[in-house]
């Protein structure tokens, strides 16, 4: 069976993060979603979340592309997690392109950066919403 993984905050979900997770498990049979904890977010990314991890998490596992939502609690926790749930494929949004190059060097992952959906973000939506 092909594992994929993904990682990310996934706060105010919208169907640019469906996208993402839709072409992230058509990379392979089995999609695990690490999900950033409120503590990760608010201490490495300075980010607050609109809902809680729990709630966030809730949400993932009822999207039928979602096999499995782990806890992301630090940026060095990739390569641990790539082998430790024995993973095929590494797949992020292409925003973050060449940043994680180094996993296909350090494991047997590949790494795939998916196009975004162009029209829809997270950020752009808070900012339209405060204005």
């Amino acid at each position: 069976m092909k594992r994929v993984i993904t990682y990310g905050t996934f706060d105010l979900l919208h169907y640019g993060h469906i996208n993402l997770l839709r072409r992230a498990k058509e990379q392979g049979e089995y999609l695990i979603v690490a999900l950033s904890t409120d503590e990760f977010n608010w201490s490495e990314k300075q980010k607050k979340c609109y809902f809680p991890y729990d709630k966030r998490k809730h949400l993932l596992e009822a999207i039928r592309y979602v096999d499995l939502v782990i806890p992301e609690n630090s940026w060095e926790q990739k390569i641990t997690d790539i082998k430790e749930y024995h993973v095929d494929t590494f797949v992020m949004g292409d925003d973050w392109a060449g940043k994680f190059d180094f996993i296909e060097e350090q494991t047997t992952a590949q790494v795939i950066y998916l196009p975004r959906t162009p029209e829809v973000s997270t950020t752009q939506i808070k900012r339209d919403l405060t204005h």
